[in-house]
């Protein structure tokens, strides 16, 4: 496989069987985009859309996505922008950086989903005594229930 050098839009109501390379899948009904990694590893990366997470800006031809993708979980580590298609690669973040990011993004949704600032520490306080790797499993609910929704968008 080799790198991806822009993404084209498609609107979808369900996520195809077969994910191909520079396509941005975009769902609107279930606030998500999925994409296959710009690197060309060929992992498929789900990006929801929410004011807290990623945010899409379609100009009519092009697609945008913010902030940055950064594949930190996955083994190609991968990090980079799509903007009017394109994508714009970012350089590689310190485990220490990907972690404040993380307490970061969890903090925001706590304030947003009514659980408080000091719940947004507390599952930072979490994240960090299991060594910032644990974004899935603090986000297991959503995670979880997403994958389903692929799974039966799928047909699986």
């Amino acid at each position: 496989m080799s790198e991806v050098l822009s993404f084209g839009p498609a609107f979808v109501d369900e996520v195809p069987d077969e994910l191909l390379d520079g396509v941005l899948y975009v769902s609107i009904e279930h606030a998500s985009m999925i994409h296959l990694c710009a690197c060309g590893c060929g992992s498929e990366v789900v990006l929801p859309l929410t004011p807290e997470d990623w945010r899409l800006t379609c100009d009519g031809e092009n697609v945008s996505v913010s902030p940055s993708v950064g594949n930190w979980s996955l083994p190609c580590r991968s990090h980079y922008f799509i903007r009017a298609g394109e994508v714009v690669w970012a350089g590689d973040w310190s485990e220490e950086r990907i972690l404040d990011g993380r307490n970061a993004d969890l903090a925001r949704k706590a304030v947003r989903y009514g659980d408080g600032v000091d719940a947004g520490r507390e599952d930072a306080d979490h994240a960090t005594a299991l060594g910032g790797h644990a974004e899935h499993d603090r986000r297991s609910g959503f995670v979880g229930w997403f994958r389903d929704l692929v799974a039966r968008l799928r047909g699986g």
